[in-house]
């Protein structure tokens, strides 16, 4: 037999779905990853899901170019800030407005360094130079590669300057004459980002397959880590040792013949050049909604996953010595996280620019880049005098009506929290939606003012007096009752005459993993059955019916089967309050004819007496058809050994489906009607058999029309 799955059996948990038509709905906003949901206006967000103010942060007036890329910061406080596209320099000094300081021919500049002189280096891109800068307007080409992009720049001993390259991948060491030399060629198509190290050593991040290279004093480079990412970004190391790399970039999946490399210590390895191909890697860019992860490496080399997102990009890395913390910048959500000494991590702030570039320390604060719309910026340890979280908008699936709003909070002496909620019926807010309502400020909750609709959202904003206390949000409530709606019948099929389908067996419902002896075990009617592989079976005179309803209120739902002949006005019952989406009957009660079932389905086990909804579905013709296929007009004659028959077959409703004959010691052969297909209710025969030596004497055809119904005609000769 045939085994299909069949998902018509199932009941999905009927008792909770009663409960939800006659109760109302609770939203809860509560955990870490529900608030994320939302957006952030100088709010943050700690690793067990308590809202408060953010830190302290200045706008510093930065120029208006299209992107901010890079950002130089010298004892003196003085900020260099490399742009694109236009290739501009500008210098930006303490409550002044930025000064053009020098323009490269090149379209971006992604790095800067200075060396002990003062003197300011830029990488550019494309066609990649590095420019010394002496004075404003005053520069000259000090390293030319021959690459297309500069990544990274990076002063190390005795004024020896490394940059990171790319298209063909690879370190150059330049000394203070401008003179440089490979001194790694990777295999990967981007050297995106250097790091220089305690003991001396230097980290690379490669783009094209992200690995975290680690080159020695000697020059020796071996691979520290190999991630499952395109791109390692950017790199960062805390003062115990560990490093932390922001891979980036579509998964890329192992082949199976390949295993794990682990190459500990200074194991030296040769990496090969690899020349680039026409189809070259694209170019590492500002991009957005791409998979990101942060990995923790330790002094054993060991990686560890701190977090992941599978829509925001890890631009930019920076530990935080004074408060022990990781801090990273991602996009396309501009928000900055933080990540603690017990790996947990905290949503910081969001940005109203779309991307979090570049983060840089400079004494207690910390500077960042953020583009789309570009932003420079400085935050404090101090905290925020005021902020507000706008909650993600919640679908309620169907018009609703509105109960409490109620929260959970710590608000301390001289702080305030103040919510607010508007409603409407597009999943996108717009000027069709409902006006703020006035302010909640009840610690007990209040009546949400906004008339019913299918969505709605809420507002917090957050007050203080003190820098140094915030109001604390723990948990936002809002209760909603979802007007009825109508339940829907999506399919309903009648499956062929006498096709049925075996019931699989009851399930008494254990909690799966405890102890079956001490386990609650619920024992009812309406327990949620699970999916099964059904038997297919044939049962003669059985007619199934399949079915598939919904309801946009999740209620639980009973249906009603009704039937009636082709020339009848009443509908006969046959079945009501029936929960499962299937029902088989026996035709064998009812007269041979064409037949309509219609199919009722309501919602009252969800909802009140009285306040039910109902629709209903009407099947197409169907035929019930239990009498036999009859055999007319037979004649035989035999000549010696050949024996030739002719008959006709005639069924009332069906039409035949095949037509066999027996004669012993042979087996059944089939025969095909003289028009040569089996087509109609009426099909006319004539055949001429050769006899078998030891025949029986006895001739028996048997005739199957559509319905399985079976005529059977015996004649001796």
């Amino acid at each position: 037999m045939k085994r299909l799955l069949v998902a018509v059996f199932v009941t999905f948990v009927f008792l909770a779905q009663a409960l939800q038509g006659v109760v109302p709905q609770k939203w809860e906003v509560r955990s870490k990853d529900d608030f994320l949901k939302g957006k952030f206006d100088g709010i943050s967000v700690s690793y067990d899901g308590i809202l408060s103010l953010s830190p302290e942060e200045e706008k510093i007036s930065g120029p208006e170019e299209e992107f901010y890329l890079s950002l130089l910061i010298t004892p003196d406080g003085t900020l260099y800030l490399g742009t694109g596209h236009g290739g501009k320099i500008y210098k930006i000094r303490k409550g002044q407005e930025p000064e053009l300081y020098f323009q490269v021919p090149e379209m971006d500049v992604y790095c800067l360094a200075q060396d002990r002189k003062g003197d300011l280096y830029a990488g550019t891109s494309p066609n990649g130079k590095i420019w010394k800068i002496t004075d404003k307007d005053k520069g000259d080409i000090f390293f030319n590669p021959r690459e297309k992009y500069i990544w990274d720049l990076l002063f190390v001993d005795r004024d020896v300057l490394l940059a990171a390259v790319g298209e063909s991948g690879g370190i150059y060491e330049i000394n203070s004459e401008g003179e440089g030399k490979l001194i790694l060629q990777a295999e990967e198509n981007h050297i995106l980002c250097i790091k220089g190290s305690t003991n001396g050593d230097l980290l690379a991040g490669s783009g094209g397959k992200g690995l975290v290279y680690r080159i020695t004093k000697a020059k020796k480079a071996s691979i520290l880590f190999e991630s499952s990412y395109e791109e390692i970004k950017s790199i960062a190391l805390d003062r115990e040792g560990n490093i932390y790399a922001a891979a980036s970039g579509a998964v890329i999946k192992p082949k199976k013949e390949e295993k794990p490399v682990s190459l500990k210590g200074e194991t030296a390895i040769t990496v090969s050049v690899s020349p680039p191909t026409p189809e070259t890697k694209q170019v590492p860019s500002l991009v957005r909604k791409q998979p990101s992860a942060l990995y923790k490496i330790d002094k054993q080399g060991i990686a560890k996953r701190l977090w992941h997102s599978s829509d925001e990009l890890v631009y930019s890395l920076l530990w935080n010595e004074r408060e022990g913390k990781l801090i990273f910048g991602t996009g396309d959500k501009g928000r900055i996280y933080s990540v603690d000494k017990d790996e947990k991590t905290s949503l910081v702030v969001q940005k109203k620019s779309e991307l979090v570039y570049l983060l840089l320390p400079y004494d207690s604060q910390t500077y960042f880049l953020a583009n789309n719309p570009p932003d420079l910026s400085i935050f404090y340890s101090d905290q925020r005098f005021s902020g507000e979280y706008l909650s993600r908008v919640m679908d309620t699936r169907t018009i609703s009506s509105w109960g409490r709003i109620e929260w959970k909070a710590t608000i301390p002496s001289g702080s305030t929290l103040q919510f607010q909620t508007r409603s409407g019926n597009s999943s996108n807010p717009n000027e069709t939606w409902s006006n703020w309502s006035p302010p909640y400020q009840k610690r007990q909750g209040e009546q949400v003012l906004n008339p019913k609709a299918r969505y709605v959202q809420f507002k917090v904003m957050f007050k203080t007096q003190s820098g140094k206390r915030s109001p604390l949000l723990q948990e936002v409530s809002l209760f909603y009752l979802q007007a009825n709606v109508a339940p829907a019948i999506k399919k309903l099929e009648i499956l062929p005459p006498n096709e049925i389908y075996l019931k699989p067996p009851e399930q008494e419902e254990i909690i799966w993993g405890a102890d079956v002896k001490v386990s609650e075990r619920a024992v009812s009617k309406d327990k949620e059955k699970s999916l099964f592989e059904a038997k297919k079976a044939e049962r003669k005179g059985y007619q199934t019916i399949i079915w598939e309803a919904a309801d946009e209120n999740g209620d639980a739902l009973l249906f009603s089967c009704y039937i009636k002949g082709e020339d009848e006005s009443q509908w006969r019952v046959l079945n009501e309050k029936w929960i499962d989406a299937i029902y088989a009957f026996d035709t064998l009660s009812y007269p041979d004819g064409v037949y309509f079932l219609k199919l009722v389905v309501s919602d009252i086990p969800s909802n009140p007496m009285g306040t039910e909804l109902k629709s209903d579905k009407t099947s197409g013709p169907f035929i019930i058809d239990n009498s036999l296929p009859i055999i007319k007009n037979f004649k035989a004659e035999r000549e010696k050994s050949n024996l030739k028959v002719t008959f006709s077959v005639e069924d009332s409703l069906s039409y035949i489906k095949e037509v066999k004959y027996l004669i012993r010691p042979d087996d059944w052969q089939s025969i095909f009607p003289v028009d040569g297909i089996c087509d109609s209710k009426w099909e006319n025969f004539s055949l001429t058999m050769t006899l078998h030596p030891r025949f029986d004497n006895l001739l028996t055809v048997r005739v199957k029309d559509r319905h399985g119904n079976i005529g059977v005609y015996k004649f001796t000769f």
